[in-house]
């Protein structure tokens, strides 16, 4: 019985003063704790959970969760009210092809971030969603993960990382089927870790470019684009803010082509790089091997002649 007057009085106080209750800590007290998942009534699956440590954590973790979850007003348990701002419905209505639960939420990254919001229409990966009507388009958290978990880029958890982000754009680049619709090929990721810049990457050099390096970030489009950094319009002065002085000649060997007989010049420098590294190691093993001959030849014979004087 006494449960019951409980359930009822938190009832009545969410009626009677629903925005006291729409503060982030009242949402964790219940989601940090929820387990499992619901199905809405069109069929969306929603995670209850929000880890409350990892989300204090995040970049976002100072924020309001009304500034996104705009759609839900007093109550949280209300059916979302379609009041949010024109600019982010517009966006919602666009992308909710793509994202089915809460579109406005999503749409809302724009009012922080307008800038980037401004460069990814420009790119390739909106034009999908947008023009084409994909929903395999990537959108923010396609590439910077949950919402409520969001690192910055430069901590080792975030999905942007340097020393993650070849990964996180594999994860779209080398599907079949992806690959196939696009006409990309599905080893571009392979062809990189096998390039000169690859291998620099996997030894952890901080100098080696990774993919947004070369082809942008947020406004990524088509290399046959000529306002995209690697066509052959920009290409020289893209790889010139590594390689000063580069020319028409040099940046056809900067490729995703492996380090093969088609791709020679990194090819051979490869092979030489090889032989050197041999030679260098053989006349180290060499030279040591020699002051050790020398060291016993002394001391033998040093030896010998001591005792013949005796």
């Amino acid at each position: 019985m006494k449960s019951l007057l409980l359930l009822f009085l938190l009832q009545f106080l969410l009626y009677l003063s629903p925005p006291a209750f729409a503060g982030t800590s009242s949402c964790l007290s219940c989601h940090g704790s929820m387990k499992g998942k619901v199905r809405t009534e069109k069929g969306n699956i929603i995670d209850l959970n929000i880890d409350a440590e990892r989300f204090s954590n995040s970049v976002h973790g100072s924020l309001d969760c009304s500034l996104c979850h705009k759609s839900y007003k007093g109550n949280p348990h209300q059916p979302p009210v379609k009041d949010a701002p024109k600019k982010i419905t517009e966006i919602a209505g666009i992308i909710s092809l793509k994202t089915k639960t809460d579109p406005v939420a999503y749409a809302s990254c724009v009012d922080c971030h307008e800038k980037s919001d401004k460069a990814f229409i420009e790119s390739v990966h909106w034009k999908n969603i947008a023009e084409k009507k994909q929903s395999d388009g990537p959108l923010c958290l396609d590439c910077h993960g949950s919402p409520h978990y969001i690192m910055p880029s430069k901590a080792k958890e975030s999905s942007v990382n340097k020393w993650n982000i070849v990964q996180t754009c594999g994860r779209c680049h080398e599907k079949e089927d992806v690959a196939k619709k696009y006409s990309f090929s599905t080893e571009i990721i392979k062809k990189y870790e096998e390039s000169f810049h690859g291998k620099k990457y996997k030894l952890g050099h901080d100098g080696a470019p990774t993919c947004i390096d070369c082809h942008g970030s947020h406004s990524i489009k088509k290399w046959e684009d000529p306002a995209s950094p690697v066509s052959w319009e920009k290409r020289t002065e893209t790889c010139g803010r590594c390689h000063a002085g580069a020319n028409k000649k040099f940046v056809t060997a900067i490729t995703h082509k492996p380090t093969g007989k088609d791709n020679p010049i990194p090819y051979y420098a490869e092979k030489i790089l090889i032989l050197l590294t041999i030679l260098v190691f053989a006349f180290v093993v060499g030279h040591v091997l020699l002051e050790v001959y020398s060291e016993i030849r002394d001391r033998v014979f040093r030896k010998k002649k001591e005792g013949s004087h005796d």
